[in-house]
């Protein structure tokens, strides 16, 4: 593993040397914690060294006297036979004058001879550098060592290096291409280096073994019931009250003393910790199965004897202890709690738990899945809205049975299944109209106001929200009337009709009665319909308070989708670089967006890296057709085509943009002035003879009437500069051309450059501006256009995680890649690559 963040401790030492080498002796301390890397140092200091030679205090139970002092004998030539220690100590430092470099290593397992050889040494060596490394963890308050290292501390020759842990970009750079999460792979060792290179070398399956054994070789060393308080600590957390650790184990004072004292455990304030989460890991691993679920109930009884109310971890040591019935108490409990601190991310899993205690109760199910909602989980919102629907038709209770078809439903719309969605949602209105005017059927009008809005069948949504509102008005339910007057407003818009008051009222409401959801839907709807139609001006304050609102409150579903809404305006805007990074925020996030949370951020994503000519585009536009497909829903379904069209077309392949395009047409019969606007440009664009539906936004109307100048300066006004290059791109001078190819190069849109440079040539321009050259000369190094794409990244500094995430690749094909790069350049690593090619 390479040396990180030690330049200055390297530096230290060099400057130490040359000053012993000058006379003056140097005694340099290095000290840290087990695992961070003395050795590694010392080593790497040394390495190209002469006349070094090293000693070495082992961690025996019973220590070898003078254990480092019988290491060097031979070394530095002393006879240590039959002579006593005043006299040996003299011998070793008369030996010693001819040494440039003295390492004792692990002092803190010095025996008291040993000590006192080094408090002698420190005070009369001359012109040799002594390192001394120790572990400032593992020192009792009485500790000879922490004596002498007193003493020598006042000494003039002495010096100390303390050395800390890797800092988490540090241990990003490690974990590179290794397929391990950085950040828990950083709060599972604290940067511990000995630990990262383990984790690392064990591909992160656990506790690697030669961790584990180390941390259970100090452990082994603690008194029988000393280790047993260790074991059930380990079980508590990394942070222990010792009250309880106390109360759970009948620990006595001296038993917390060795704990600390043996540097497994520290103290941090009026808490105990493990130093490091691996070695918790590795204790608690190691505990007997038998002795475990005694130990968890042992710490619930003293949690509770304490008067806690920490039902998170109550529920934890309950489940772990087997004991269902508190388990399912406490985490009800939690769950409750997190989700009124707006915690829905704690809430879903202290569900989890609860249902695991108890899965046959619906109403747990149904808790669960609304929670589950919140953070974009819809996979696992309808299996547990399917298992609350078959035991409470089991039951016999309609209202729960239609209640659940509706969540389930809600959950095929995320997951892109249209036809599902309208299915349960069919079968939930046929179980619940018959049982009268209830908030389950409001819930479900609602639901199904959406599906027809979805659907751009506006005059139906708007009937349906207004008769969820008849019926959940007399209930006093907030969180509805915010849903449907969004519903409302979104339908309203698309005939054409005023609707920012009704979206405006439906955001108050919902943020007024703390209902997060309905909240991050209303700030979502009012963000993306503004900039549908690009009115970014006004959009640019709602998108920072939505954006806020959603973290905070932990509103994933929509916090994603907001992300994907903000990549697209950011598109149209030309800020490229800023909505790629977004697109990869969302498209990285593998397990928490969904279907329909992705669809935009692969069309963002795939049309931006098209128009940069840039290649593997179509995986991400095939999953965004086949996700806009399996929705029905017109404006996905428009989104993902006219994406391949444009792929397409910038590619020179007219007729697939042209089919592209139509099924794009097929869409669009009741959409927006917007979206039929955009499908009859690129029916245009493509040589389609379809004509152009209904009343189109303003830019689009020009440029389908032939005012391409006027479409163009209609795009500029609105911020929007591809459109407007697109749009000059169509008229039948040389002198639009030639603007559009401009604008085109300027944003980096290589693709679309060749596309407005074929269009002068086919104008009979006598000149054509040449591409450029680095777009067409063969690479010198014969690296492939892939290839020169990751190394430009690895000379951005990236990781090659960053650099899969940063091109939606799999960090195996960028190891591959990178693999490729290093062997056609002949060079062993990285930053030889960057060099070689600067």
């Amino acid at each position: 593993m390479p040396l990180l963040e030690r330049d200055s401790a390297l530096a230290s030492l060099a400057e130490y040397a040359r000053q012993a080498s000058a006379g003056e002796g140097r005694i340099v301390l290095v000290g840290g914690e087990a695992g961070v890397g003395k050795t590694a140092l010392v080593e790497a200091f040394t390495a190209d060294r002469r006349n070094v030679v090293w000693g070495l205090c082992d961690g025996l139970f019973t220590p070898r006297p003078l254990g480092p002092l019988f290491d060097i004998a031979e070394q530095i030539g002393l006879d240590v036979a039959a002579v006593g220690r005043d006299e040996l100590f003299a011998a070793a430092l008369r030996a010693l004058a001819g040494v440039d470099i003295l390492v004792i290593e692990d002092l803190h397992w010095a025996d008291e001879a040993t000590v006192d050889l080094v408090r002698y040494l420190g005070r009369r060596l001359r012109g040799t550098l002594a390192v001394l490394t120790y572990r400032d963890d593992a020192l009792t308050p009485g500790d000879p060592l922490r004596v002498a290292l007193g003493d020598l501390g006042t000494q003039r020759a002495t010096r100390r290096i303390g050395l800390a842990p890797l800092s988490e970009p540090s241990v990003r750079a490690l974990a590179e291409g290794r397929g391990i999460d950085p950040a828990e792979l950083f709060r599972l060792t604290g940067g511990n280096p000995y630990l990262v290179s383990e984790l690392l070398r064990d591909d992160g399956g656990g506790v690697p073994a030669s961790a584990r054994d180390a941390v259970l070789a100090r452990a082994a060393r603690l008194a029988p019931t000393t280790r047993l308080v260790l074991d059930v600590a380990a079980l508590i957390g990394t942070r222990i009250d010792p009250r309880l650790l106390t109360d759970a184990t009948q620990a006595a004072p001296e038993d917390l003393d060795a704990l600390v004292a043996s540097g497994l455990l520290i103290g941090d304030g009026t808490v105990l910790r493990f130093r490091h989460e691996l070695a918790r890991l590795a204790v608690a691993q190691a505990v007997p199965p038998h002795r475990t679920r005694p130990a968890h109930a042992a710490v619930l009884a003293a949690l509770q004897r304490l008067g806690s109310r920490d039902d998170a971890s109550m529920a934890h040591h309950a489940e772990e202890a087997g004991d269902a019935a508190a388990a399912l108490h406490h985490a009800v409990r939690a769950a409750r709690s997190a989700a009124g601190l707006r915690s829905h991310r704690e809430a879903a899993a202290q569900y989890r738990r609860a249902v695991r205690a108890d899965g046959d109760d619906p109403a747990l199910l149904d808790a669960l899945a609304v929670e589950l909602s919140m953070i974009d989980a819809w996979t696992e919102v309808a299996e547990a809205a399917e298992r609350a629907r078959v035991l409470w038709r089991a039951a016999g209770n309609g209202l729960r049975e239609g209640n659940a078809l509706r969540v389930r439903a809600s959950a095929w719309v995320s997951l892109c299944r249209g036809g599902d969605a309208l299915a349960d949602l069919e079968a939930a209105l046929a179980v619940l109209e018959p049982l009268g005017p209830t908030e389950e059927l409001a819930r479900a009008y609602a639901q199904l106001a959406k599906h027809r809005a979805l659907a751009d069948r506006n005059a139906e949504a708007i009937d349906l929200a207004r008769r969820a509102q008849a019926v959940a008005a007399p209930l006093g339910r907030h969180d509805l009337l915010s849903d449907t007057l969004n519903t409302e407003a979104a339908a309203r818009l698309m005939l054409g009709e005023a609707w920012i008051p009704l979206m405006r009222r439906a955001l108050d409401v919902a943020i007024e009665h703390g209902h997060d959801e309905e909240a991050g839907r209303a700030y979502t709807n009012l963000y993306g319909l503004l900039c549908r139609a690009r009115r970014f001006p006004e959009a640019e304050p709602v998108y920072r308070e939505a954006i806020a609102y959603c973290d905070e409150h932990d509103v994933d579903t929509y916090g994603t989708c907001l992300r994907g809404e903000r990549a697209a305006s950011l598109s149209r805007m030309g800020r490229w670089d800023e909505a790629l990074a977004l697109c990869r925020i969302v498209l990285t996030r593998v397990e928490e967006a969904s279907p329909i949370n992705r669809i935009y951020a692969l069309y963002v994503h795939a049309t931006i890296r098209a128009r940069k000519d840039e290649p593997e585009v179509w995986e991400a536009l095939d999953e965004a057709a086949e996700s806009a497909d399996g929705s029905g829903e017109p404006q996905w379904i428009i989104k993902a085509r006219l994406g391949r069209a444009e792929a397409f077309w910038l590619a020179g392949k007219l007729s697939d943009a042209r089919a592209e395009a139509e099924l794009a047409d097929g869409a669009c019969a009741r959409a927006d002035g917007w979206l039929r606007g955009w499908v009859a440009t690129w029916l245009a664009r493509t040589g389609s003879d379809r004509p152009a539906r209904g009343a189109l936004a303003e830019p689009f109307a020009l440029e389908i009437a032939g005012d391409f100048a006027g479409a163009a300066r209609a795009w500029e006004a609105l911020d929007c500069p591809y459109d407007s290059a697109l749009a000059l791109l169509g008229a039948s001078d040389e002198d639009s051309a030639r603007r559009a190819l401009q604008v085109f190069a300027d944003l980096g849109a290589t693709a679309a450059v060749r596309v407005a440079r074929q269009r002068l040539r086919d104008l009979g321009a006598r000149s054509v501006p040449v591409g450029p050259r680095t777009a067409t000369r063969a690479n010198s190094h014969g690296l492939t256009r892939r290839e020169q794409q990751v190394l430009d990244l690895v000379a951005e500094g990236l990781t090659n995680a960053e650099i899969a995430a940063r091109l939606v690749l799999s960090v195996k094909t960028v190891d591959h890649h990178v693999s490729a790069v290093l062997a056609k350049l002949g060079v062993a690593s990285r930053a030889e690559a960057v060099g070689k090619t600067r």
